[in-house]
């Protein structure tokens, strides 16, 4: 895979977990604004509820601003250089499927292939990590032969 495939590859990783945190941050704004009361003087018990509540989800929308903040911020600081070596950034291919090690994400398409993001922590990558193509590893009683790395 040529660097600018793995520019591209990057871009669009960035692109989609960048739609993720806007989609989070509108979540956790409409519900944060539901939480504010306005200035009225009495308000009755289901008016204090409902906005208690509706601040309970806007903080549940809280940790996910925080993960999609972070795996951009992971993204940007990967190498994304082509390798011969399963590291952190790297393509790797076997079973017709294509992942990229660096933070989990859903399945994309990128330039008219399908891939999938998988996390450095992930048992995964750690079962492949350091491998070359032609090489094998162990995943969940199966063995796998990596038959590409970019």
């Amino acid at each position: 895979m040529t660097h600018a495939a793995k520019a591209a590859l990057k871009a669009r990783m960035l692109e989609l977990e960048q739609h993720e945190l806007d989609v989070a941050r509108e979540h956790y704004d409409e519900y944060l604004k539901d939480s504010q009361l306005d200035q009225r003087q009495y308000r009755d018990k289901d008016e204090i509820a409902m906005a208690r509540t509706a601040a309970d989800l806007a903080h549940g929308f809280d940790h996910p601003i925080h993960a999609h903040e972070a795996k951009i911020e992971a993204l940007r600081d990967l190498d994304f250089d082509p390798t011969d070596t399963v590291e952190p950034g790297a393509v790797v291919s076997f079973g017709g499927r294509h992942f990229i090690a660096a933070v989990a994400t859903a399945r994309f398409d990128c330039e008219g292939q399908t891939y999938m993001g998988i996390s450095l922590d992930s048992p995964i990558y750690q079962a492949m990590s350091g491998l070359q193509a032609g090489e094998s590893f162990d995943w969940r009683g199966q063995e796998h032969v990596i038959d590409e790395v970019s």
